[in-house]
């Protein structure tokens, strides 16, 4: 409760009060002592929240100026100093090059085998829920 455990030092400074102001003003000097505490405290609670909001300002500008350097500076050269240098550029160029040259490339149908059988005769029936349908008996109908 005390710091460091001065309560004698306190008790001592208490007597010298009683004695000194008397026991009939020593609750108006006690009073007056704590108003002149709370306005200490709220101008240094006033001051560090200028001090913090100034800190803030500063960071704000700060992170204003490399927002604004990253806008004018082009993305290779951000990645360039930021992430490896030109090689991971040159790298993903190459990945993108080769992407695109297999994204543009024809499709082709892979040639059947010679000693398969027809298409017709090779795929199966289409599977049903168990049911067989006559297809010349249902276009008959």
């Amino acid at each position: 409760m005390f710091p460091e455990g001065r309560l004698f030092d306190f008790l001592i400074v208490g007597a010298v009060a009683l004695i000194v102001v008397g026991p009939k003003d020593l609750p108006l000097l006690m009073r007056k002592v704590g108003q002149f505490t709370a306005r200490l405290r709220g101008m240094a609670a006033e001051f560090r929240a200028s001090f913090d909001e100034l800190a803030r300002q500063s960071e704000l500008d700060e992170l204003r100026r490399e927002v604004s350097a990253l806008r004018a500076a082009r993305p290779t050269d951000f990645a360039a100093q930021h992430l490896g240098g030109n090689d991971l550029i040159a790298d993903i160029n190459s990945d993108l090059a080769q992407t695109n040259a297999a994204l543009t490339a024809p499709i082709t149908a892979p040639a059947p085998a010679a000693d398969s059988a027809p298409a017709s005769e090779a795929s199966p029936a289409p599977e049903t829920d168990g049911q067989t349908v006559d297809a010349p008996k249902a276009a008959a109908k």
